[in-house]
């Protein structure tokens, strides 16, 4: 079985969630199977394992719907993307799309570093489900990140197809952390509405002593918004870090945090548990699917109980057992099991070929 994986998607630098997802999972089923990366720009083997590849369209480019031109030329028995948006027309071989989550459904908002133009298609393709549906469907299966998101497609009826969970994951923890920790509360992601970070920096003032960290790039507006919500000093901004500094802040924290509406998966959940710092977020279906017995849940609407669930990690004991408990739960979750779950997948499309 010739495999081609869209490796499009992997950012120059430094990985996002997909791009770290593609990166992570390519490499791993290397080891299992045969396998060429699709690329669109050379600077991208950086961040990629040293495999066979071809040069392909921009996966945001005009072209991107004729994409299969390039693909057939290699001769693929399956081509499998970590998005649902790759070109199909024409093609010459079974094809496995990627559906996360349905986060853009009830958040709109697109990722503000792509074209205006994409970024309007974005917003018209999410006022309803049929389009959802056509992509899903042309199809041969479908992967999906988590069982909560698998029940959200079906439940929505998007696909036709079969729904196979191909989870993210992290690689395990150089060093376990002490028992030693800080009032401080790190946050790794994104700002966008549905993160809903404003609430956590609420929290603080039901939370004397304790900081919260900021970690990511941030904008001057979402500066100014979360200082407004918080007492005067409590949040520290660091507009980036590199993952030495991750870590470092991750060993001394009382506990990673996320107050989430919606999420795919929660990958710094897992990057916090395989180190065992246990995990305070939101209380929906994919996060205890995550994090499991290592978190204190909370209602995300409510700062109070977002600063109850957070002093409960005061008790000493209650700390520790999460904290022991943190690293089997991370391990659930690896690229090698993830990889398998593909293979498997794209031997069903392709019974007859080794």
């Amino acid at each position: 079985m010739k495999f081609v994986f869209d490796c499009r998607y992997t950012r120059i630098g430094r990985h996002d969630g997909i791009s770290r997802y593609t990166a992570g999972v390519v490499e791993a089923f290397s080891r299992l199977h045969p396998v060429t990366m699709l690329i669109s720009d050379e600077r991208q083997l950086e961040m990629l394992p040293d495999l066979p590849w071809i040069l392909g369209t921009d996966p945001t480019s005009f072209r991107e719907p004729w994409v299969s031109r390039i693909v057939n030329r290699a001769n693929p028995d399956v081509v499998f993307s970590p998005m649902q948006t790759m070109g199909s027309i024409g093609r010459r071989y079974k094809l496995i799309l990627t559906l996360h989550d349905l986060i853009y459904y009830n958040n709109p908002t697109p990722p503000r570093d792509l074209p205006w133009i994409i970024r309007l298609g974005w917003r018209l393709f999410h006022l309803a489900y049929w389009p959802q549906r056509l992509i899903l469907n042309r199809a041969d299966a479908v992967v999906t990140g988590t069982e909560a998101a698998k029940a959200q497609i079906e439940s929505k009826r998007l696909t036709k197809r079969p729904i196979t969970v191909v989870s993210s994951a992290v690689e395990p923890a150089a060093s376990l952390r002490t028992a030693q920790r800080e009032k401080t509360l790190v946050y790794m992601g994104s700002f966008m509405p549905y993160k809903n970070v404003e609430s956590v920096a609420a929290a603080l003032h039901e939370l004397p002593g304790y900081r919260l960290q900021l970690l990511s790039r941030i904008s001057d507006s979402d500066r100014a918004r979360y200082e407004a919500r918080a007492p005067a000093g409590a949040i520290e901004f660091f507009n980036g870090v590199t993952d030495e500094e991750y870590s470092a802040l991750l060993a001394e924290a009382t506990a990673l945090v996320s107050a989430s509406f919606e999420e795919g998966f929660g990958i710094p959940l897992v990057e916090a548990l395989a180190m065992g710092t246990p995990v305070a977020c939101t209380d929906i279906p994919v996060f205890r699917e995550v994090a499991g017995d290592a978190a204190v849940y909370f209602d995300p609407h409510s700062p109070a109980d977002i600063a109850r669930a957070v002093r409960t990690l005061e008790d000493d004991a209650v700390w520790k057992a999460l904290s022991a408990a943190a690293p089997a739960q991370a391990a659930r979750f690896t690229w090698d099991r993830s990889a398998a779950r593909l293979l498997a997948l794209a031997r069903t499309l392709v019974p007859d070929v080794s």
